[in-house]
């Protein structure tokens, strides 16, 4: 399930990629089948190991080539462990709103951007959210271990974006169908999991994310605009 539209940030064979914030791989792995040179970088050792291992597996099966995968790195957003303009394109997919202090992370991703390179830069969307919010406390920090601590607003994403030195360009929105689980699960209380609601709706998200049927695609797409569950922003370093 992919947010990033690779498209978009303009990511080509060769390419250096810093995925931040890259959980279990899925947009890692995305562009190291398009040629890219990733690193892996994320705060949970046990989901860099699974990337490794995943990496490992698409190389014996020849979905990407032997070194695709340069580096899983564990560290702190706030503190990259990279030279200045070391990557050419950078993804951060929902990592900003778990992080108390956004600026400095920020201004780490520009340092780490080479001047022309593309970031693209993912939270959760203002509608769906507040929503999530309003239905439980117990969704959003300080109420759970890296809960998300604030709600983005697109102009104040851009703000901070430019505030760290880069331009914002184009935007869009993803996963409209992933809205309703959340506020379900809000709903029931989010460690709820064996809810029967719950278990429907996420057994449809499965079916959607396996099969691509062009109903929920297209339902996707209608309904992005407004109640998409996450908002991406793309910005160039100057």
């Amino acid at each position: 399930m992919l947010t990033v539209r690779y498209e978009h940030l303009g990511l080509c064979p060769g390419d250096q990629l810093l995925d931040l914030g890259c959980g279990f791989g899925r947009h890692a792995f995305e562009a190291g089948k398009r040629g890219a040179r990733v690193v892996a970088f994320d705060y949970a050792a046990t989901e860099l190991k699974e990337v490794r291992n995943t990496f490992g597996a698409m190389a014996t099966a020849g979905e990407v080539e032997a070194g695709t995968c340069t580096g899983t790195v564990q560290g702190d957003a706030t503190r990259l462990p990279f030279i200045g303009d070391a990557f050419d394109r950078i993804i951060a997919a929902e990592v900003l709103e778990h992080i108390d202090d956004d600026a400095p992370a920020l201004a780490e991703l520009a340092r780490v951007l080479r001047p022309g390179g593309t970031i693209a830069v993912t939270v959760p969307a203002y509608l769906p959210e507040r929503v999530c919010w309003a239905l439980s406390d117990k969704y959003h920090a300080p109420f759970v271990a890296g809960g998300h601590v604030r709600i983005y607003k697109e102009g104040e994403l851009r703000d901070k974006l430019r505030a760290a030195g880069l331009e914002p360009g184009s935007s869009h929105h993803a996963h409209a169908l992933h809205s309703p689980y959340w506020w379900l699960r809000c709903a029931v209380g989010p460690a709820n999991e064996d809810n029967l609601l719950v278990n429907w709706y996420r057994r449809l998200l499965e079916w959607d994310i396996t099969a691509a049927p062009p109903v929920t695609r297209w339902a996707d797409r209608l309904l992005n605009p407004v109640l998409g569950k996450s908002l991406v922003v793309y910005s160039v370093k100057p």
